[in-house]
């Protein structure tokens, strides 16, 4: 059937997933037993947050302090100790989706989050559930999410536990009882923004961003008083429409950046994970993610550096004022977002004592930068690259290779849009003078689109891929996922080179914890909790998690005793788009939150599952004009959450084995008419209409044919 062009890109517009996830009450728990046990412990202000780094006990703030080094100095726990590690408890959670929260631990009470925003209160001791609230998200908001419904944890103020949900609303907890203090809507709901990320609170300053850089809109972030919940300033990333006036005079500069007519669809720039704070110079550091669409040819056209995406941005947390900036990727075009977590330390660079800034972004390189000022310290590529050969280091702009930028022909590009370093937290251990990255390594195919159709609502990439002819392109398959690797890596900031480095079986493996025990600790993607020698990356010991680890762990200390913790629960952008390539030790999702400590000698039930898809497809009705029209339209439509080639990572039902595909009047109520969208699969009414849901349909079929078909071999 040849080539053509499709979109290989993460795209959530949702033909998104029957689930059986339950429906919990806003509130639920033990609640009267526990209230003034947690009234009390989850007294956090900015005394606490400010000395958070030689509080061995507590993980207040989702770094654990304000620099977000996510360090302990728990020493309890080290090489020779490790190996007695044994699970002292573990809490279920009742979703089946992507478990992506960093667990806050105050006073002896954790609180988490799972899926679809909800939080949990557990006694750090034991496991026992003090409170549940579940903010009751639509399941069809799932069409306006890249990733899945996943949420990456809390913040913690004066008896308050403050999440954001992902239709965009934040809110503030009792965190004596789990129950409404008040909820603010910080975007228009009618809007397909999201949130997904940990909020940060700063003297009384609750702080978010959003997502959805993709679907058009226009990013920024704000913060709200924490007592009332009255938003005190909001900071745009990108400008808009000029004829309007501009927020302010960062606004007004970064408009010089763009060309044509950007405001029309939003320019993206979402904040959509990491903040730092620097309470000495009184500065918040975020990170800014990709423009809509990633495709600068088409988003500016013209050319220009496309200010703030792409960047990491100085404000005062006070204001919301403008301080300075750095881009990482100027005219961004290839989802290389800035919003990877951000580390701040003060360590000796050529014998001066340098206050500094360190990021590991999806493009690849490692930047070391004045966090007074922004200027650029050092900056070098921690995977082999493809689309630039260095940093400029008198501009400090990347050394692009000629025709990366896809606009004449395809190019094959290192990294891919899910980047060298995806949102998974890294780690640095000021002992051994280490970040411990979560790297990615594998390539995408880039290309610009024959006909760009912007979609409102819908997302926007703006740039095609080339993969193997269909159904059969098999051999092509096999050769990409012999090219997906990940590692971790221990990564010098002072020399900005590797130190050492850990091969993983695949991508998408969890974030890291370092400790002053000499430890790093990683959940990987196969099913384990591992721990590594900081200083040479010897592994000590590990934990089946009996399901893939994304989240990152943190340890705190009760009673004399170091606690290790981790969410556990497969899922996120690779996890649904790359189901063809996920590794069968990766799933299935069991979702949980797995705590431990020496000498713990708790188990896990065993699990019997494997990871098989029924195949009883009907009979091809299409020729393969219609085969071609549905695979592409799928690519647009559905292959966010339904995988790339139609092949499901699992997490939701695989299409190809669906009833669904037997019946044109069944697919149709479902695929048009949203039949299901109280179970998460929204109408896609407004982005195909009848004829083209049903060329879909055809796809599908004979993808299941063909794994029918190699299912026999």
């Amino acid at each position: 059937m040849g080539h053509r062009f499709l979109q290989l890109l993460i795209i959530t517009i949702a033909l998104t997933a029957c689930s059986d996830e339950k429906n919990s009450p806003a509130a639920t728990g033990n609640n009267s037993d526990s209230a003034t046990e947690v009234a009390q412990v989850a007294q956090v202000d900015a005394a606490r947050l400010l000395a958070a780094e030689s509080d061995t006990a507590n993980w207040m703030t989702h770094g654990r302090t304000y620099a977000e080094q996510r360090y302990s100095p728990l020493k309890q726990l080290d090489p020779g100790t490790v190996a007695d590690l044994g699970l002292a408890w573990s809490f279920d959670l009742e979703t089946q989706r992507g478990i992506e929260a960093t667990s806050l631990v105050v006073d002896g009470v954790m609180y988490t989050t799972s899926a679809w925003s909800i939080v949990h209160a557990l006694d750090a001791r034991s496991g026992k559930l003090m409170w549940t609230y579940d903010p009751q998200v639509a399941r069809d908001k799932q069409r306006h999410l890249c990733c899945g419904p996943v949420n990456r944890g809390v913040a913690v103020w004066q008896g308050q536990i403050f999440v954001g949900t992902i239709d965009g609303r934040l809110e503030a907890l009792d965190a004596a009882t789990g129950k409404l203090n008040w909820s603010v809507a910080t975007v228009d709901p009618e809007l397909p923004f999201s949130i997904t990320g940990a909020p940060r609170v700063i003297n009384g300053l609750v702080l978010i961003g959003n997502g959805g850089a993709e679907f058009g809109v226009r990013g920024f972030i704000a913060a709200y008083d924490v007592a009332t919940g009255d938003r005190k300033w909001q900071f745009h990333t990108v400008p808009g429409n000029p004829t309007d006036g501009f927020e302010n005079d960062a606004m007004k500069m970064a408009a010089d950046t763009w060309k044509g007519e950007w405001w029309e669809i939003g320019g993206g720039g979402t904040v959509w994970d990491s903040m730092a704070y620097d309470p000495e110079l009184d500065l918040l550091y975020i990170g800014v993610g990709n423009g809509t669409p990633w495709n600068r040819e088409i988003r500016s056209p013209g050319g220009g550096d496309n200010l703030f995406l792409s960047s990491i941005v100085a404000l005062r947390p006070g204001t919301g004022e403008y301080v300075w900036h750095y881009q990482t990727t100027p005219g961004e075009t290839w989802d290389y977002t800035a919003t990877q977590h951000i580390i701040l330390a003060d360590m000796e660079i050529k014998g001066s004592t340098r206050k500094v800034l360190m990021q590991a972004p999806k493009n690849g390189f490692f930047y070391v930068i004045d966090r007074t000022d922004g200027s650029l310290i050092s900056a070098n590529n921690y995977i082999d690259l493809t689309w630039a050969t260095h940093v400029d280091m008198e501009t400090g702009r990347p050394v692009e290779v000629e025709g990366a930028r896809y606009t004449d022909q395809p190019f094959m590009i290192v990294p891919s849009y899910l980047g060298g370093h995806n949102w998974h937290p890294m780690s640095y251990n000021p002992n051994t003078g280490l970040v411990y990255i979560p790297v990615l390594d594998f390539p995408a195919m880039y290309g610009q689109p024959e006909n760009f159709r912007y979609r409102p609502g819908g997302a926007n990439t703006g740039a095609d891929g080339i993969v193997g002819s269909l159904p059969d392109a098999q051999a092509e398959r096999d050769a990409l996922r012999a090219l997906m690797k990940g590692r971790l890596l221990a990564w010098n900031p002072v020399t900005n080179t590797e130190a050492w480095h850990v091969e993983h079986a695949g991508p998408w493996n969890g974030g890291t914890l370092t400790t002053a025990g000499n430890l790093v600790f990683q959940g990987i993607a196969d099913g384990k909790l591992v721990a590594f020698r900081a200083d040479t990356g010897e592994q000590l010991w590990d934990f089946a998690t009996q399901t893939g680890v994304v989240a990152a762990p943190v340890t705190y200390e009760l009673d004399g005793e170091q606690y290790l913790t981790i969410n556990a629960g497969w899922g996120g952008a690779y996890a649904l788009v790359f189901g063809e390539y996920v590794r069968s030790e990766s799933l299935p999702n069991i979702s949980r939150v797995l705590t431990f400590k020496l000498g713990g000698r708790e188990s896990l039930p065993a699990v019997d599952w494997q990871p098989t898809v029924t195949f009883n497809p009907p009979e091809q009705f299409a020729d393969a004009d219609a085969i071609r029209r549905g695979f592409a339209e799928y690519q647009d439509t559905c292959m966010g959450c339904h995988g790339l080639n139609a092949v499901s990572g699992l997490l939701i039902p695989d299409l190809r084995g669906s009833a669904f595909i037997h019946d044109a009047n069944a697919w149709k109520s479902v695929v048009i008419d949203g039949s299901l969208a109280a179970r998460g699969m929204a109408a896609m009414s407004e982005f195909i209409n009848e004829q083209q849901a049903e060329e879909i349909r055809a796809y599908v079929i004979e993808q299941a044919i063909r794994g029918q078909r190699l299912q026999k071999q």
